[in-house]
């Protein structure tokens, strides 16, 4: 399995009204200071309908700013649409909202 396939597999894991940092994916995927590939593999993301990548988010909480499937405000459509709840600063809280390792 390649290193994409890995990162896609733990990606599709996330379930709706859940999020997980681009580090957590890495971590999970095998390898934590892959953060940055997992950015890489998810604007690559070959099929968002199965590979729901808009459930991550960065270390802050925060969407994407270039959410390659529509744009920001795309993903955070589709996270509210699953229940998430946004700050008033635009971040989700992470404890009430992130996968447990």
């Amino acid at each position: 399995m390649n290193t994409f396939e890995k990162i896609y597999r733990v990606v599709r894991s996330i379930p709706p009204g859940k999020v997980a940092t681009y580090g957590q994916v890495a971590f999970l995927a095998g390898n934590p200071r892959w953060a940055r590939v997992v950015g890489y593999a998810l604007h690559n993301n070959p099929d968002p309908v199965t590979i729901p990548c808009h459930r991550v988010v960065s270390r802050e909480g925060k969407t994407a700013k270039n959410y390659v499937f529509g744009g920001e405000e795309k993903q955070r459509q589709l996270l509210e649409s699953e229940g998430i709840v946004f700050e008033t600063d635009g971040s989700i809280d992470l404890i009430k909202y992130c996968i447990k390792l």
